[in-house]
């Protein structure tokens, strides 16, 4: 099978555990782009977290960010298409928020936003301090989230975040009682972006318009919201550091992500000489 695009999740698949490519993945990627095939990231990130990997990969698709929230364009330096949270769903979705011990973020059009440091942004801000300051993430801290919301041009997703998963299963009944869709992202985390915003939904658009077919797709993922990304892709990867409902989406689990398991698959399905 010749494929024309590799799909790309970043967390847990294309970075390794210091959020860092792996020096093989980077040769693969790049000999896949000699031999015509695109890369692309499509992340649960904000797009001024992935902008550095872009930049490191040099490349020149848009990235698919906030699982699918929306497309952003960085040579353009802005979102190309989109469907953000209306105001008044992400009012009633952080009243939820207030309603449960869990913690919160906020993704607008130009930042992340919280209103208390939460766990995982330590290694995000160490990896973010090794930057050029252009290629930083936008990590703020607010006083209000309300405040956020009444005066953001655009909200993307909330972020929620608990290390007791009995509160994170709580508060997501709560959230779908009310009509939001909440995806895992990580063992402590969920996103929410506006119902029928997915990765999947998101890449199926992106190729259409560019007359891909889903069968010329190699997309590489290892979490919840990669499920319907990896079932829609010809060849859907899982990470072997994926849960096992997981990898049952996938048509084949590789290596782990400290384990060089992109560039492992991409030699083997891809990859012609």
């Amino acid at each position: 099978m010749k494929y024309r695009l590799i799909a790309l999740d970043l967390d847990g698949t294309l970075l390794d555990s210091a959020l860092k490519i792996r020096r093989r993945t980077i040769d693969a990627l790049q000999r896949a782009r000699g031999q015509g095939v695109q890369a692309m990231i499509v992340t649960g990130r904000h797009h001024t977290a992935a902008r550095a990997y872009w930049r490191e990969l040099d490349l020149e698709t848009p990235a698919i960010c906030c699982n699918g929230g929306y497309v952003h364009d960085f040579r353009a330096g802005k979102a190309i298409a989109g469907d953000p949270f209306a105001r008044t769903e992400a009012r009633r979705l952080l009243d939820i928020v207030r309603e449960h011990p869990v913690d919160a973020m906020i993704y607008t059009d130009t930042a992340m936003t919280c209103e208390k440091e939460l766990p995982h942004l330590a290694g995000m801000r160490q990896w973010s301090a090794t930057l050029p300051e252009p290629l930083r993430p936008r990590l703020d801290r607010v006083d209000s989230l309300d405040r956020v919301i009444d005066e953001a041009t655009v909200i993307w997703k909330f972020l929620i975040a608990s290390e007791v998963p009995e509160l994170l299963e709580a508060f997501m009944r709560a959230a779908r009682a009310h009509g939001f869709d909440c995806v895992r992202s990580s063992r402590d985390r969920i996103d929410i972006a506006r119902a029928g915003n997915s990765k999947g939904r998101r890449l199926a658009e992106f190729i259409a318009q560019r007359d891909i077919s889903p069968r010329e797709v190699v997309a590489f993922g290892d979490q919840d919201n990669d499920k319907e990304m990896l079932k829609l892709a010809g060849l859907g990867v899982a990470m072997a550091n994926s849960r096992p409902d997981v990898r049952a989406c996938a048509d084949w689990v590789t290596a782990s992500n400290d384990d060089d398991g992109i560039a492992e698959a991409l030699q083997r399905f891809v990859l012609t000489a």
